[in-house]
C-alpha cells in the first residue's frame, strides 16, 4: 500500500469517528441549539511527489562519431550556450566552409564591379552621347564626300570646263616660268640667304598651282577609269553604310546608355547577387555541421552526469551528458485526483515532509497545474509543480515527499 492510501486511510477513518461521535451528540441536543456542530468539515489536500530541479535535460549530439575532446566533468557548473564536448573529423567541413567564404569574397567583388560598370555606363554616357554625335556628324561628311567624287568620276566633263582648265594650266605654267627666271640669279647662292629663300618659295608655289592645273585639265581630258568608278562607288557605298550606323548608334544614345551594354552589367550583378546567396547557403550549412560536432549546454546549470570516453564513437540522439538546474527546487506530484484538483490552486501555500527526514517540514506554494489529464489505475489525475522556498543540503534530486495542501474554502 503506498503512503497517499494510508493517509486516505487514517482520513477517513477520523472522518467516520468524527461522525460517530456527532450522533451521539444529537441524539441528547435539542436540534435548535445554536452551539450544535456541522456535521461536514474539510479536510486538507494530501499527495505524494518527487523533488526535482528547476530544469533537467539528457543532452545527445546532433550527429555520430568519434568523440575528439572533453571539456567538462562531473559537477562542473556550465553557461548556457558552453560547449560541453566536440566530435572529431571537422577537417573536410572546415575545408568545405573556407571554399565557401573563399566564393563569398569573390561573388561580393564581382557584384561591387558589375555594380561600379553599370553606374560608369550611366556617368559616361554625357561623353559617350557627344562622341556618337562627331561620329554621325563625320559619317555625313563622308558621304557627302565620296558621293562629290563618285559623281565627277561618272559626269562627262563640259567644254567649257575643259577651256578653262587649259587656262589655267597656261596661267599657272607662265608664273611657274617666271618662278624659274626669278630664282635662277640666286640658286648657287647660300641656303641660308634670304633672297634665295624668298625665290625658292615662290617658285615651289608656281610649281605646285601648275601640277594642280594639270592634273585637273587631264582629269577633265581623260575619262576615268572603270577601276576609278567602282572604287568611288565602293568608296561611297561604305560611306552610306557607316552613316546609316552611326544614326543607329546616336539615335539609342538619346535614351541613356546601350541598352546592350546595360544588360550585359545587369546580368552580371544578377550572376554575382545568385552566387552570393548560393555561397552564403553553403557556409550557412558549414556552420551548422561544425555546431553539430559541438555539444552546448542548453541552459546554465551543473553537470551531473558524464557517460563520455574520448576516441569512443556516439550515435545522433544517443544520451551522453545529463545537465540540471539546481537554483531552485520543485516537488511533482502527478497523482491529484479530480476530486482533489478542484481544492488546489496556483499559489496556493503547502507543507512539504520529506519521507527520507521526516523531522524536516519545508514550505512552498503551487506554481502550475497541469490542463491535461492521466488516467492512473482507474483515477482522473492531474500533475502539479510546486515551488520549495528553501532546500534543506540533505536532500537530492528524485527524493520522495509527502506534500499536504492547506485548505481553501470553497
Amino acid at each position: 500500500m503506498n503512503l497517499k492510501h494510508t493517509y486516505i486511510i487514517i482520513i477517513f477513518v477520523a472522518l467516520l469517528s468524527f461522525l460517530l461521535a456527532a450522533c451521539e451528540l444529537t441524539s441528547t441536543q435539542a436540534p435548535e441549539d445554536p452551539t450544535a456542530i456541522p456535521l461536514v468539515q474539510g479536510f486538507a489536500v494530501v499527495a505524494e511527489g518527487r523533488l526535482v530541479p528547476d530544469e533537467s535535460a539528457q543532452l545527445s549530439f546532433m550527429t555520430g562519431g568519434q568523440v575528439a575532446e572533453i571539456f567538462v566533468a562531473e559537477g562542473d557548473q556550465v553557461e548556457a550556450g558552453q560547449v560541453l564536448a566536440r566530435l572529431g573529423d571537422r577537417e573536410q567541413i572546415e575545408s568545405r566552409l573556407a571554399g565557401a567564404q573563399l566564393e563569398l569574397s569573390a561573388a561580393e567583388l564581382e557584384l561591387l564591379s558589375a555594380h561600379q560598370d553599370l553606374q560608369a555606363l550611366y556617368d559616361n554616357w554625357p561623353a559617350a552621347a557627344t562622341a556618337a554625335q562627331e561620329a554621325l556628324t563625320n559619317a555625313r561628311q563622308q558621304v557627302h564626300d565620296t558621293g562629290r567624287i563618285y559623281n565627277y568620276r561618272t559626269t562627262p566633263a563640259d567644254q567649257t570646263d575643259i577651256d578653262v582648265a587649259w587656262s589655267q594650266v597656261v596661267l599657272a605654267e607662265d608664273d611657274l616660268d617666271r618662278a624659274k627666271e626669278d630664282f635662277e640669279p640666286y640658286e648657287d647662292k647660300p641656303e641660308n640667304d634670304l633672297a634665295r629663300a624668298a625665290f625658292q618659295s615662290r617658285l615651289a608655289e608656281a610649281q605646285g598651282a601648275y601640277d594642280d592645273a594639270v592634273r585637273k585639265y587631264n582629269s577633265l581630258v581623260d575619262p576615268s577609269s572603270e577601276f576609278e568608278i567602282s572604287q568611288a562607288e565602293a568608296d561611297y557605298r561604305i560611306a552610306q553604310a557607316r552613316l546609316e550606323q552611326a544614326q543607329e548608334d546616336f539615335d539609342e544614345l538619346l535614351e541613356g546608355p546601350d541598352p546592350d551594354d546595360v544588360a550585359l552589367a545587369e546580368a552580371r550583378i544578377a550572376s554575382a547577387e545568385a552566387r552570393i546567396v548560393a555561397a552564403q547557403a553553403n557556409i550557412a550549412a558549414a556552420e551548422a555541421a561544425l555546431d553539430d560536432l559541438d555539444l552546448a549546454a542548453t541552459f546554465a546549470g551543473t553537470i551531473v552526469e558524464l557517460d563520455l570516453i574520448l576516441g569512443e564513437q556516439v550515435a545522433p540522439g544517443q544520451s551522453v551528458i545529463t545537465l540540471a538546474d539546481f537554483s531552485r527546487w520543485y516537488v511533482e506530484t502527478d497523482n491529484l485526483t479530480e476530486i482533489e484538483v478542484v481544492d488546489v490552486s496556483v499559489g496556493q501555500a503547502v507543507t512539504i515532509v520529506p519521507d527520507a527526514l521526516p523531522d524536516v517540514e519545508l514550505t512552498g506554494s503551487v506554481d502550475s497545474i497541469a490542463d491535461f489529464f492521466e488516467e492512473k489505475r482507474g483515477d482522473i489525475t492531474y500533475t502539479a509543480r510546486i515551488l520549495v522556498d528553501e532546500i534543506d543540503p540533505l536532500l537530492r534530486w528524485g527524493m520522495t515527499v509527502v506534500v499536504t495542501f492547506d485548505r481553501e474554502g470553497r
